[in-house]
C-alpha cells in the first residue's frame, strides 16, 4: 500500500521548484512506464494497480526499486490527469550534456519562450520522430519534465536530449562554427524553395511573439511555410508545434 508520505512527494512533484530540488520527475500512462522501464530505465518508485502489475513481465516489474499497489482511487488523488491510468512512476531526472560540435552533421531544434506543455511536448515528440537528437531550450520555456510536457510526448522524451541554455551563446557560437542557423519568421523565405543542409539549428519562437530581435541577429537563413495569399482574419501564423513538424518534414525530404 501507498503511504501518506508517498503520495505527498507524488502530488509535490507536480511543482516545478520541487522537481529542480529533488531532481524526481512522475511518468504517466501504462504504455509510457512500460516503454521507460523495457528501455532499461530504472525508477525510484512504481506505483500500480495489482492487475496492471501481474500483467507485466518481470523485467518490467524488475526496474523498480520500490513497488507499491495502488486502487483507483488511490490513482485520481495522486495523478495530475483528470482520467487516470493503471500505473504511475517516480524517476530521476537526466541533464544531458550539450556538445556543439553534434551539429557538425545533425540538425537540432531551438526554441524560445516556448510555454504550453502541450507544444513543447509535440515538438519533442516530433524531434524523436525526425531523428533529432538534441533540442536547445531558452531557460524561460517551459519544463520539459512538467507531467504534461511528458505525456504530450508520448514516451518520445526518452530519445531526445532537451537542454536549457543561454540561446543567445549558443546560436553565436554556432555562426561561429560556420553551422547554419534557420529562423522560422513570417518574412522569410519559403521553406520549399531555400537551400537546407543537412545540419543545422531550427529556430522556433514564442507561440504568439516570434523570435526575438537579438536572436534574429544569429539567424543565417530566414525561413517561413507559406499560407495563403490573402491574409485571414483570426489566422495569423500557425501554431510552433505544427510549424516544427511542416519545417521538420522538409528538411527530412531533402536529406532522404
Amino acid at each position: 500500500m501507498m503511504t501518506r508520505h508517498q503520495a505527498k512527494m507524488i502530488l509535490s512533484l507536480q511543482k516545478k521548484k520541487v522537481r529542480e530540488e529533488s531532481s524526481l520527475f512522475v511518468i504517466e500512462g501504462d504504455k509510457v512506464v512500460r516503454e521507460y522501464l523495457m528501455a532499461g530505465n530504472r525508477v525510484v518508485l512504481l506505483a500500480a494497480k495489482p492487475e496492471w502489475l501481474d500483467g507485466e513481465p518481470e523485467r518490467v516489474t524488475v526496474m523498480a526499486d520500490e513497488t507499491v499497489t495502488v486502487s483507483y482511487d488511490d490513482l485520481r488523488r495522486i495523478s495530475s490527469l483528470k482520467t487516470p491510468h493503471n500505473v504511475l512512476a517516480v524517476a530521476a531526472m537526466k541533464k544531458p550534456d550539450f556538445n556543439l560540435e553534434r551539429l557538425a552533421d545533425s540538425l537540432a531544434i531551438a526554441l524560445e519562450y516556448v510555454q504550453d506543455p502541450g507544444n513543447m511536448g509535440t515538438i519533442i515528440r516530433i524531434a524523436a520522430w525526425f531523428g533529432i537528437k538534441d533540442i536547445i531550450c531558452s531557460a524561460d520555456c517551459v519544463d520539459v519534465y512538467n507531467p504534461k510536457v511528458i505525456q504530450a510526448s508520448m514516451g518520445a522524451f526518452m530519445h531526445v536530449r532537451v537542454h536549457y541554455l543561454s540561446l543567445e551563446d549558443v546560436l553565436k557560437e554556432a555562426r561561429v562554427a560556420g553551422i547554419p542557423v534557420y529562423g522560422a519568421t513570417i518574412d522569410g523565405r519559403s521553406v520549399y524553395e531555400s537551400a537546407l543542409t543537412p545540419n543545422g539549428i531550427i529556430l522556433l519562437g514564442n507561440e504568439s511573439k516570434g523570435i526575438s530581435d537579438g536572436l534574429l541577429d544569429h539567424v543565417t537563413a530566414r525561413i517561413t511555410i507559406p499560407g495563403p495569399e490573402k491574409p485571414m482574419a483570426g489566422i495569423e501564423s500557425l501554431n510552433v508545434s505544427m510549424a516544427a513538424a511542416i519545417i521538420c518534414s522538409e528538411f527530412a525530404r531533402r536529406r532522404l
